[in-house]
């Protein structure tokens, strides 16, 4: 009975939601002491509709329909206070906001990319690169394979259906996702093939062990959903995702990257309440689950939430915003210095904003992210120039 709960705890805590990719090798107990994992908002979040600039009279001229209202005891649908000019979204009151009062989050404002392209797909790729946007750009090459390839003892994984361009370099990365339950593409008469093709090989005894946790995993989730259908109760969306990205890597990675979509909200994207509320009240519910399911390793655990650009500060005539610039990226984990704002500011007026229209970028992504894993890992000049050619690194004190 005891070895039974012990192998089901095992692969209840290696539990995925697709096959696991065959990277060539694999990956044992974390040797880097601190879990980095980087959550992707594909789509470009409000970011002035989650950390609310209200001390600004500006922003509810700008937002007729869709602001937010100033904090007010007692009201649900007003603000949450972080300081004296931003608080944050309602929707993240049971989730982030106690963790804010924990000093477990730091928001940066005003930060993102240089690319002014506005194109999801091009700002995107030009921040998984990591690279400098004058010059010949190498597609091949994401700024966290690079990390990874100067970490001794990384141990990274995609949790995507596709490897993403981040990952993409000469360090092979596995990927995997987490969000549905599929059959492995390649089933067991497939792999059994695959391993005698590889028979004689220094590779075969990974290849076979690869398959078999691939194997194991797949029988594992699906008891685990099939348990939930008949009646358990189970998180959804990405609260589910969350959990199961934190079981993994507490059992064996230790830099991570996951996406999470739906934030183009070009029409009735709603203030208090509507769309946006909803899909922040699902990720806020997800990363809460996260630190929760954590447990004692997320003392050591830095969650890095970005986005390609931010949305216009003004609504549009579909009560929405449209594709911007500035952004505010999360930095959340057990040890962040948080419970403030850091970073290069200003005041939110007309006069600030960018082109007229949008946040200004005052804290480029790639100096902020620099600047952090200097302080995670202690990283030299030398190698931060690796992995983000010809930036220079911010120091926001963010760990």
């Amino acid at each position: 009975m005891t070895s039974s709960l012990s192998r089901r705890r095992v692969l209840q805590a290696a539990a995925l939601a697709g096959p696991l990719t065959i990277a060539g090798r694999l990956y044992a107990a974390p040797q880097t002491r601190t879990r980095l994992l980087l959550v992707f908002l594909r789509g470009a979040y409000d970011a002035s509709n989650v950390v609310v600039p209200v001390s600004s009279d500006f922003y509810y001229q700008s937002r007729p329909s869709l602001a937010v209202p100033r904090p007010k005891p007692d009201d649900p649908n007003a603000a949450l206070p972080l300081d004296r000019d931003y608080a944050l979204h309602p929707a993240l009151k049971e989730s982030i906001y106690p963790l804010w009062a924990k000093r477990q989050v730091v928001f940066v404002p005003f930060a993102g990319t240089d690319d002014l392209s506005r194109s999801h797909f091009e700002t995107q790729d030009s921040i998984e690169m990591g690279q400098p946007l004058t010059g010949r750009r190498d597609f091949g090459s994401g700024f966290m394979n690079r990390l990874a390839g100067s970490l001794a003892g990384s141990t990274p994984i995609a949790f995507t259906d596709q490897l993403p361009l981040s990952f993409r370099g000469p360090m092979v990365i596995p990927n995997m996702a987490v969000n549905s339950v599929a059959k492995p593409g390649v089933d067991r008469r497939q792999s059994a093939l695959i391993q005698a093709m590889y028979k004689g090989d220094p590779l075969a005894p990974q290849v076979a062990e690869g398959f078999t946790v691939r194997d194991e995993v797949y029988d594992s989730l699906s008891g685990e959903m099939a348990a939930a259908s008949r009646g358990a109760v189970s998180p959804k969306g990405f609260e589910l995702s969350a959990r199961r990205v934190a079981r993994l890597m507490n059992a064996r990675f230790n830099l991570g990257f996951i996406d999470v979509g739906g934030w183009d909200t070009h029409v009735n994207q709603g203030g208090a309440q509507g769309y946006l509320a909803a899909r922040l009240a699902e990720l806020g519910r997800g990363l809460a689950a996260l630190a929760d399911e954590s447990g004692p390793a997320w003392d050591d655990t830095v969650v890095v939430v970005i986005s390609e650009f931010g949305r216009t500060f003004r609504e549009n005539g579909d009560k929405g915003t449209d594709h911007g610039h500035g952004t505010v990226y999360w930095v959340m984990g057990g040890k962040v210095r948080g419970g403030r704002l850091a970073g290069e500011q200003v005041a939110v007026t007309q006069a600030t904003l960018f082109q007229n229209r949008d946040y200004p970028v005052l804290n480029e992504y790639r100096a902020v992210l620099g600047g952090l894993f200097a302080r995670i890992y202690g990283l030299q000049p030398a190698t931060l120039d690796r992995v983000f050619p010809g930036a220079k690194p911010k120091d926001l004190a963010l760990v």
